[in-house]
């Protein structure tokens, strides 16, 4: 149950229901992190635009692995929503719901590429520690890996992204959706 007051499809009305009706015609149906917005519609709209840059747009990084960066934040912040929408999400990419677990799990003891490895990393430290990144320069391993500074800014673009997402579904208590979060167009 949310903490904050949500206005769901049924009950909105005005700007609000032409977000929401928009929303599920480009993507299928309503997720609960974009109705916990519903009291400043607009923001939803601004939330939308930034995920569709970031996670969508023309990168060195894969979908894959920008799906990747997100389940690690996601685990480091401990916020099983995200984890589930975006292992769902890179999961039509690696297809295997196994190695999904196991990222969720432990991504140190997976078979992953060193340019992956670098990337879990980096999403995991910057997460956990971002002063860190004052006392390192946490993208140096990056670039051993051949990553770009474009390439670095996208994934630190993710990570930043995920971990503001992480904290609106900690903070107000955003559930799970009872289909399990999975079933929309991507």
């Amino acid at each position: 149950m949310a903490r904050i007051k949500v206005i769901s499809h049924e009950e909105s009305a005005g700007r609000l229901k032409e977000i929401y009706d928009d929303l599920i015609a480009k993507r299928g149906k309503l997720a609960d992190v974009h109705t916990i917005q519903s009291l400043r519609p607009e923001s939803i709209v601004k939330h939308i635009d930034l995920y569709m840059e970031i996670m969508f747009s023309k990168s060195e990084l894969s979908r894959a692995e920008r799906e990747m960066i997100a389940v690690i934040v996601s685990k480091a912040n401990e916020c099983h929503y995200c984890q589930i929408h975006h292992g769902l999400a890179l999961n039509r990419y690696w297809r295997n719901e196994q190695r999904i677990k196991q990222l969720r799990d432990d991504y140190s003891k997976m078979d992953l590429s060193d340019r992956e490895i670098a990337l879990c990393r980096y999403s995991d430290k910057l997460t956990r520690n971002p002063g860190s990144s004052n006392e390192n320069d946490l993208t140096n391993n990056l670039r051993k890996h051949g990553l770009s500074d474009s390439a670095i800014l996208d994934a630190t673009l993710v990570i930043a992204y995920f971990n503001f997402v992480n904290r609106i579904v900690l903070a107000l208590d955003v559930s799970l959706e009872t289909d399990g979060g999975g079933g929309y167009k991507y």
